[in-house]
């Protein structure tokens, strides 16, 4: 961006409560500021007639894209992926997104899925019901996370998160991300794709994997039979990216037959997740749905993000989480779910 750019009149859905949504009407004043709710369709339709901002509780849709004087919209939340579309890039609508709000609870949440699986959480908890005292043959011989290789793909918010909570425990980390940036002091490894690195020394050599890539059409199904089957016997896949990311099919197929050690899902290709689907039964699989505990402060992140994105619109410097053409995702999805990320 070079240019400066004013802004007369602003249209949000957030379901902030009235002192919060206060701090983005100062944010943007001057401007006309109109807040409904994300169901009241006619307020919608009729403020998107002069609106130049949108400040969403969800995705963008069909009449965002149509609106005559639309520039920026803003979605409260992370994975803009159902936003990410060739008409909205082809338009040139400036698109954000709420990514970081909840980096650290996410990055706790991965390493929960990874302590779960390490320490056989859920035959400890059955022998302590049954009231058996070691009851799983070799347990005294099982290694903890210090001094294994934990592999993050993607490396915004969340990855960076896991990679330092990865040094806390002592584990070696190499991460995998789109652009080539200098790696930071808790990386051990940093691949891109940008200098022509593959993911496949991360995939081979890591004893736990964390997903926190944006969905693109490049990450679609990135952990598919071939990808899967590279991994180490023992090793654990972790998804708290997005579901698609995974070839479920694949997945449960490594996973009963013993490809991989283990899986660790908060996100799925479908959700919510049909009751007659193999995953609720596949072995060595820990499961969440689509829900990580909250920050104490996860509004506010976000309004901190709209309130600078907001200085940054008007002074013509780039915004924070920014989608770009680079970010498409056009393939189709069977189901949607709140996003709770």
């Amino acid at each position: 961006m070079s240019d400066t750019r004013t802004i007369s009149t602003v249209l949000s859905t957030v379901p902030f409560d009235e002192s919060e949504i206060d701090q983005l009407r100062r944010a943007f004043a001057p401007a006309e500021f109109v807040w409904c709710p994300s169901d009241d369709s006619a307020t919608i339709a009729e403020v998107l007639e002069r609106a130049d901002v949108a400040v969403l509780e969800g995705d963008l849709d069909d009449r965002f894209v149509a609106a005559p004087h639309l520039r920026w919209v803003h979605c409260d939340h992370s994975g803009l992926n159902r936003s990410a579309r060739p008409d909205v890039f082809a338009k040139g609508l400036l698109v954000t997104g709420s990514a970081g709000r909840s980096a650290p609870a996410l990055a706790q949440h991965g390493f929960y899925f990874a302590l779960a699986l390490t320490f056989e959480a859920e035959r400890l908890f059955q022998h302590q019901r049954d009231h058996v005292w070691r009851g799983i043959e070799g347990y005294f011989w099982k290694e903890g996370l210090w001094g294994k290789t934990l592999g993050v793909v993607g490396f915004g918010h969340t990855g960076r998160e896991m990679a330092r909570l990865g040094k806390a425990f002592g584990m070696k980390v190499i991460v995998y991300r789109r652009s080539a940036d200098a790696a930071p002091d808790e990386v051990d490894l940093l691949l891109s794709s940008d200098s022509g690195d593959g993911i496949d020394r991360l995939v081979e050599e890591s004893d736990v994997i964390m997903l926190a890539t944006q969905l693109t059409d490049e990450t679609f199904h990135l952990f598919d039979a071939a990808r899967l089957a590279q991994m180490k016997s023992t090793a654990f896949l972790i998804n708290l990216a997005r579901g698609p990311v995974i070839d479920t099919v694949a997945l449960i197929e490594a996973l009963e037959s013993g490809t991989i050690g283990g899986a660790g899902l908060d996100v799925f290709e479908q959700e919510p997740l049909p009751a007659d689907s193999p995953l609720w039964d596949a072995p060595n699989l820990v499961m969440t749905p689509h829900m990580t505990p909250r920050m104490p402060d996860k509004t506010q992140r976000s309004i901190d993000t709209i309130v600078e994105n907001a200085r940054r619109y008007r002074a013509g410097q780039d915004l924070l989480n920014a989608i770009t053409p680079r970010d498409a995702f056009t393939r189709s999805l069977s189901a949607s779910a709140p996003t709770q990320h």
